[in-house]
């Protein structure tokens, strides 16, 4: 099985979630499952620019990445960030290998608006280094950080980089460990089983908004593009990769079809 996997940053905050997560990640690995990991990093790197008097601002959501803070963001995101689960994975056992888009042209992107500074959305994914790397049994490691042919670097969003690469990549499955218990009804209840029309509905109606909102936009593009299956499983519970995994009702569960409710 192909599963690329979405670690959000907050997860990876404290050393004993990253090392909780990386073991049990790493455990999946060690079964067979050629598997890709893509990170965040905001929280990271918020406080990063905060600690050297720089103040983080947002336009609908995403961060403007001036010349400074895409510097903090090869420091955080694909430094210190990236090299830390790298080390959790290694500790592990598995074979991990820290990359970001930049790295043979595996995520391209073009600027998304000049307001948003060197903010890019992602216009492909070339998989072949995934391919090579997870057929020889190592586990790549992605920050979300992406280039183009002109080698311009770009901040892109870590759910689209995750969206991205697992379609291009063939992944039968795409897992998002957050920090929430997964996505929210009207009424604040959990919703376990969703298709790719309740999600769209879900932002129409203005029920999922932020982060959500944007997590579940960029699954549906997975979902239309032949990812089978999608979890949004909240990562701070105990085993919760070994559970995803195993089909248990844990967190959210998107498919395409219509019928999924049924």
């Amino acid at each position: 099985m192909k599963l690329l996997v979405k670690i959000g940053g907050a997860l990876l905050d404290q050393e004993a979630s990253r090392r909780r997560l990386a073991a049990e990640l790493a455990a999946a690995a060690g079964d067979g499952v050629q598997m890709v990991v893509v990170h965040g990093g905001g929280k990271q790197m918020t406080r990063f620019l905060a600690e050297r008097g720089v103040e983080s601002r947002f336009v609908n959501g995403l961060r403007v990445t001036t010349p400074e803070t895409l510097d903090a963001v090869l420091k955080v995101l694909a430094g210190s960030v990236n090299q830390e689960l790298v080390a959790a994975f290694i500790a592990a056992g598995a074979r991990a290998v820290g990359l970001s888009g930049v790295d043979a042209c595996l995520t391209e992107a073009e600027s998304m608006s000049p307001e948003l500074g060197a903010v890019g959305r992602l216009v492909r994914s070339n998989p072949e280094l995934l391919e090579l790397l997870t057929s020889r049994g190592y586990v790549p490691v992605v920050a979300c950080v992406a280039g183009d042919r002109q080698g311009r670097i770009y901040n892109v969003n870590a759910d689209q980089m995750a969206s991205v690469c697992a379609a291009a990549f063939g992944a039968d499955r795409l897992v998002f460990l957050t920090d929430v218990q997964g996505v929210l009804g009207p009424d604040g209840q959990l919703l376990p089983v969703l298709s790719a029309a309740d999600c769209e509905r879900l932002i129409r109606l203005g029920v999922a908004t932020g982060g959500m909102q944007a997590k579940l936009s960029q699954a549906v593009e997975a979902l239309h593009k032949g990812v089978r299956e999608i979890v949004i499983a909240p990562g701070g519970e105990p085993e919760i990769v070994r559970r995803a995994l195993a089909g248990e009702a844990v967190g959210s569960r998107l498919v395409e079809e219509s019928t999924a409710n049924g």
